[in-house]
């Protein structure tokens, strides 16, 4: 088990750090947004790119930060019968979750997703839009995300697995907002 808690603790470091350079993500776009605003009402200019560089970001937001929002328990869910459970009762959900939903799902979206990133990298695809932006950087960031998600997912199968065997004690952590 020490190996495998070994190797969870390496996907939470991966995991921490790409969240926390995914918050840098979120100062570029609001830079960008309000730039291009500012641009546009006062100079009555616009870009494609500025628009589409927004898009972009605010999709590599969402997708790179999954896992960083599993590992910290932020995703949206319904606790009708979880929050009633002891620390068991709980880890019991999430490796049955993980194990039945989040996996199969995180790996089969990077898997059905790679070829139309691939696609886009080898065509070297572009925006349709005047002025647009390469499109294979933000295909890329669908397989990476979902990828990255089902790595966070093996990391938190491992810890529940732990938590059963006696071998962790997970501390109850509220999700991001209440805290």
């Amino acid at each position: 088990m020490k190996p495998l808690l070994a190797l969870a603790r390496l996907i939470d470091a991966l995991t921490e750090r790409v969240g926390r350079l995914v918050i840098w993500l979120v100062l570029a776009a609001t830079l960008i947004s309000a730039g291009n605003a500012l641009v546009r009402y006062t100079l009555g200019e616009s870009s494609n790119a500025w628009l589409e560089i927004q898009w972009y970001l605010f999709g590599a937001m969402f997708l790179l930060a999954a896992g960083y929002t599993l590992k910290h328990n932020g995703h949206v869910r319904i606790d009708i019968l979880y929050n009633r459970l002891g620390p068991r009762g709980q880890a019991w959900i999430d490796l049955v979750g993980g194990l039945l939903f989040l996996l199969p799902m995180a790996v089969l979206l990077t898997w059905l997703s790679w070829p139309m990133a691939h696609e886009a990298w080898v065509t070297r695809e572009m925006s349709p839009d005047a002025g647009g932006l390469l499109r294979w950087p933000v295909k890329l960031l669908l397989p990476v995300g979902f990828a990255l998600l089902a790595l966070q997912g093996v990391a938190e199968v491992i810890k529940r697995i732990a938590v059963l065997s006696g071998h962790l004690v997970l501390p109850r952590e509220a999700p991001e907002e209440e805290v």
